[in-house]
């Protein structure tokens, strides 16, 4: 009788270790609006999240229609339709899923008159925290649309700037850094307290990895090198940009998640850039170096194709996609990244 006890103690014991969590998936996506844009929109949010199974989602361009919360029936939907189980605080202009019990939430930038929101939650998975924040940093006042040579937000042509000088004199009106100087200082605290950290959002803002000496004379950069503020600020910080370490070559990986192609949608009758190529990545997913995290795989979620000068451009780089099931909800294409986890 003791042997046998001790034999299915032991068989309990590798069973609860091989059951245990050793993968955390991550993505970030902007949703257009709630995917009210796209007939069926609502519907293929659903769908695709209950396909990838990530354990935690952060959604930019929340808009909480209909007089409900946007994750509310997110989550009641993934519910009765696919019975699976998400947890979420709040929907602004931002949005958080998370597989697990939150037993913190935060308000890190609250959106005021449309300049960007950062919000944050705590959930546990085998005994480790992990602290994460959804960002949809200020879109009213964009200098890569400037580089173009239009207005963000009047979509009229504009004069391109010549120097370096010039657009970061435009990109320092915008909210955006100081909206990311919060998250830093936000999540050092949570790294202190030992949680792991995650950030995914829409900048609308570049990186600095990406405007680059080769890169200058690509996508409509017209020689400009850019050392874009968000993510230098992070860089600086000790945050990582996950799909950039993955994926360190910009030429052969250029990861752009906007603007993506979306077949329901008429080109034409699309306000942004139809004389330019603004094909740039400004979707993220950065975390914090943790040593029981490591990154495993990093992804694009959405269509292949990219919107050029209102032409629909097949991408010819070695970027990976998941393409969607059915209908694409959005005009921006998200990132989905694997992480190893192993809590001992």
């Amino acid at each position: 009788m003791k042997k046998f006890l001790a034999l299915f103690l032991l068989l309990a014991g590798v069973l609860s270790v091989s059951a245990k969590k050793n993968e955390i998936k991550v993505l970030q996506w902007n949703i257009w609006q709630e995917g009210t844009v796209v007939k069926g929109g609502f519907d293929a949010v659903v769908d695709e999240v209950a396909r990838l199974q990530p354990d935690f989602v952060t959604f930019s361009e929340v808009r909480n229609y209909h007089n409900t919360r946007f994750c509310d029936r997110i989550i009641k939907a993934l519910k009765e339709k696919y019975n699976q189980t998400y947890y979420s605080f709040k929907s602004d202009d931002t949005g958080l899923l998370s597989r697990y019990p939150i037993s913190d939430s935060t308000t890190v930038f609250p959106l005021k008159d449309d300049h960007g929101s950062i919000y944050r939650l705590v959930s546990e998975i085998d005994g480790q925290e992990f602290a994460v924040y959804t960002a949809h940093l200020d879109y009213l006042t964009d200098a890569y649309y400037n580089v173009r040579g239009y207005h963000g937000s009047t979509w009229k042509e504009i004069p391109i700037p010549e120097t370096v000088a010039e657009v970061l004199t435009f990109n320092d009106a915008s909210l955006r850094d100081d909206a990311i100087r919060d998250f830093i200082a936000v999540a050092k605290e949570d790294v202190k307290m030992g949680r792991i950290v995650f950030l995914g959002g829409d900048f609308n803002e570049p990186s600095h990895l990406d405007w680059t000496r080769d890169t200058k004379d690509l996508y409509d950069h017209h020689g400009l090198i850019i050392p874009w503020t968000v993510t230098l600020e992070l860089d600086n910080a000790g945050f990582v940009d996950a799909y950039r370490e993955r994926y360190p070559d910009v030429l052969k990986y250029p990861g752009f998640t906007f603007p993506s192609d979306n077949p329901l949608i008429d080109t034409r009758q699309l306000t942004w850039a139809p004389k330019a190529d603004e094909r740039d990545r400004i979707d993220y997913i950065f975390y914090y170096p943790n040593p029981k995290l490591k990154l495993k795989d990093a992804v694009i979620f959405g269509p292949s194709k990219s919107i050029v000068r209102n032409e629909r451009v097949e991408e010819t780089s070695s970027d990976r996609f998941i393409e969607p099931q059915g209908v694409w909800p959005t005009d921006h294409k998200g990132v989905l990244v694997t992480f190893k986890f192993k809590n001992k």
